[in-house]
């Protein structure tokens, strides 16, 4: 049809939080609020953890705080989970270089939960309490 644009599919995003360090029930804290990882999820984020962690401690500690995952891995196991799922866009959010390599590894953006500016990407991607 003339003078209509085709619309572009919006494409879905995916979220890995580490837990220690990264978020605020971390231990150590991190500054990422569980306010935030919530509205991810609101907003169509495909969210889950990635921690060093065992699976059943990180599934207890969703359970406990009642927020929504869509997976809980091992920060090994990062690949996996873009295998699983068929995004736009992969992230890890963590506070090691660990982290970051493992998220490079597979393929996924990496921010630094101490040294880049989360309240900065928080607030870009809507994700503020």
């Amino acid at each position: 049809m003339l003078g209509r644009k085709s619309e572009e599919p919006v494409l879905q995003r995916l979220i890995s939080f580490d837990i220690d360090g990264t978020l605020e029930v971390g231990d150590p804290p991190g500054v990422i609020p569980l306010t935030a990882v919530r509205r991810a999820h609101e907003l169509g984020f495909v969210v889950g953890s990635c921690s060093d962690r065992p699976i059943s401690y990180q599934q207890g500690l969703w359970s406990e705080h009642d927020v929504p995952m869509q997976f809980t891995v091992l920060k090994q196991h990062l690949l996996t989970v873009r295998a699983e799922f068929e995004v736009g866009h992969y992230l890890h959010i963590g506070d090691t270089e660990i982290d970051q390599m493992m998220a490079k590894q597979a393929g996924f953006d990496f921010l630094h939960s101490i040294d880049d500016d989360m309240v900065a990407f928080m607030a870009e991607h809507q994700l503020h309490p």
